[in-house]
């Protein structure tokens, strides 16, 4: 019999209508998914009908970039639709088997268009410039500007199509990551601070860690990591794998390095990484500081990997049902003016989000969505105070997201993820200063900048930590160092004790922590948390203090799509991210937090 204090994750029809997302307002039905898969691939013998006549003339060009982009539209909401269903529940096959053709599909369309960037690039650069100029046209300068940008790096059309035949292969890693963590690994029981048996998933995971009762995270650290460590031969040969994938598209397209390959995608200089990692080396005392203060505030002796989540302030309970964290993330984001005020409440009454964990969903959170339809947000929330600024996180991405397919043709509609993360720091950076402005009490003000420290060191102190580890680990593999499974947990570990400094105990389970880190099959994709937060604290501090006119060049800056380079866009914003400038001032508000931590506990 089981026992009835065990807390099994309900299956998805258990789950109230009113906390799923309505995927409906995609597709109201598979039929119709069926009927845009069958024009998409209907259209394809007609985009490739196109081929080796790109430079007849002007309106040839155009013609193809229009149906092109009408394929790439259709083709993204059927991708999109597929793989939130299946996120769903991962288990369910017939949402599996729509994942897996419109993964399919895409590598058709990516094929069949294959011959686009190199035909454009076979015309001169002059009559190109004349092309633009042209009706129609002219909406694609950006577009074509980036392609002659990207030169040095395209291949020949017979070469390109390889390279997007290889693109269903090059996904295998994350794919099977993915399914081998949600669908396939089972993860032990433990028994919580109230006496219950619950299952550890990775949807439970840090709220245990942040449980009172020590044994507690011992034991769930040692759950979880402990089951990624049965498996650590396969993980690591799945990271090699990817690791792999990314210096092989480097090296065919002519890059120095997978980390340049990857930040030029965004225009970004290689100095803006290698500056977020200097910059914040150069602060390690700060980190230092803090997990000093957090044993000291702990009464611990030691304190392990397994403290660091657990607030600071323990006779402080601040858990807020959804609803809750509905309202006070709208009130949070008030400075934001009454347009956000009123999209932001859309998504909320109409469904945009999927509330609550379920049997075989996805875990973790995120916003997604397909150009023409409105975006969407998985969450697994929990009620807690980190699952309101979650909430909150998510709907930054989600409105930039709405604002950017609403002012932006689909050439421009998406952004990259380099700004994606000012957006979604800069309203996490609002809702603190709304609850630190309505929390009354020492106590209550001091668990709330304990959460305030515990953002600088999660996203930018840990993040840039694993950008380090995946600079490491790509710059060893490019000259041919196997990455074995100790290796990569030697390198991880080494990492955790730098950061983390003298007063922490580096626990050995947490050299497996990398396993469990599903954007490390993204390259070079964290380091964008850290200068994300950087900027958006800046942002943040101007809309707070200047009102409308800061109001008014954010709004810009979330319309803006990929109609810019990032940095130029966040330049326009008020924010220069080629400098390491607004690091150093976001590590500084880390310090004055600090310091006012310390002071209030010395009291």
């Amino acid at each position: 019999m089981r026992d009835p204090g065990h807390q099994a994750l309900p299956k998805r029809d258990q789950i109230p209508e009113e906390m799923k997302w309505r995927l409906e307002d995609i597709y109201a039905s598979h039929e119709l998914w069926e009927q845009d898969y069958n024009e998409v691939k209907n259209l394809i013998p007609q985009l490739e009908g196109y081929k080796g006549k790109l430079k007849e003339n002007a309106n040839t060009l155009l013609e193809v970039l229009r149906l092109r982009d009408q394929m790439m539209q259709i083709n993204e909401k059927l991708y999109v639709y597929a793989h939130m269903r299946k996120d769903e529940d991962n288990t369910n096959t017939v949402y599996q088997a729509l994942a897996d053709r419109s993964e399919g599909l895409a590598v058709q369309v990516q094929k069949a268009a294959a011959y686009i960037v190199p035909e454009i690039l076979a015309i001169p650069e002059d009559v190109l410039k004349d092309y633009v100029n042209q009706e129609g046209l002219e909406l694609y300068g950006h577009f074509l500007d980036e392609l002659v940008r990207m030169r040095p790096h395209t291949l020949s059309a017979e070469e390109e199509q390889i390279v997007a035949l290889a693109g269903e292969i090059a996904q295998a890693p994350r794919n099977i990551f993915r399914m081998l963590v949600a669908a396939d690994t089972k993860f032990p029981r433990i028994v919580d601070e109230d006496g219950k048996e619950v299952e550890v998933t990775e949807g439970r995971y840090i709220q245990l860690l942040k449980s009172k009762d020590r044994r507690v995270r011992k034991e769930v650290l040692a759950a979880l990591l402990g089951t990624y460590a049965k498996n650590k031969n396969t993980l690591a040969a799945l990271l090699n794998a990817s690791v792999k994938k990314d210096i092989f598209h480097a090296r065919v397209r002519k890059y120095p390095s997978a980390l340049a390959s990857s930040l030029h995608a965004d225009n970004i200089p290689p100095d803006v990484y290698e500056n977020l990692i200097s910059t914040v080396r150069g602060r390690l005392d700060l980190m230092y500081r803090y997990v000093a203060l957090r044993k000291r505030m702990l009464g611990l002796e030691e304190l392990h990997m397994y403290d660091l989540y657990t607030p600071m302030v323990h006779d402080v309970r601040m858990d807020f049902s959804f609803r809750d964290a509905l309202r006070e993330v709208a009130k949070g984001l008030e400075p934001l003016g009454e347009e956000y005020r009123k999209t932001l409440q859309e998504g909320f009454s109409s469904r945009w989000i999927d509330a609550l964990e379920n049997e075989g969903k996805t875990s973790g959170a995120y916003s997604w969505g397909a150009y023409g339809t409105h975006p969407y947000v998985l969450l697994n929330y929990k009620d807690s105070l980190d699952n309101v600024f979650t909430l909150a996180h998510e709907m930054g991405h989600a409105l930039h997201t709405y604002y950017s397919t609403k002012e932006q043709p689909y050439v421009y509609g998406s952004y990259t993820i380099f700004v994606a993360e000012v957006a979604s720091t800069v309203n996490e950076a609002l809702l603190m200063e709304h609850l630190l402005k309505v929390t009354p009490g020492r106590q209550e003000k001091m668990f709330l900048l304990n959460h305030y420290m515990e953002q600088f060191r999660g996203t930018v102190y840990r993040q840039t930590m694993f950008a380090e580890f995946e600079k490491i680990i790509h710059e060893k593999a490019e000259v041919g160092e196997a990455l074995t499974p100790e290796a990569i947990s030697g390198i991880y570990r080494q990492l955790n004790l730098e950061y983390y400094g003298p007063d922490t105990v580096v626990d050995q389970e947490i050299d497996m922590e990398w396993a469990r880190i599903p954007h490390f099959y993204t390259p070079f994709y964290v380091y964008k948390y850290a200068t994300g937060f950087s900027a958006a604290t800046a942002l943040a501090r101007k809309i707070l203090e200047e009102g409308e006119p800061a109001v008014a060049r954010y709004m810009d800056f979330l319309q803006g799509g990929s109609a810019d380079y990032p940095l130029n866009l966040l330049q326009r914003a008020g924010v220069d991210m080629s400098s390491p400038q607004p690091i150093a001032e976001a590590l500084g508000v880390f310090e004055q937090v600090l310091t006012q931590m310390e002071q209030l506990a010395n009291g």
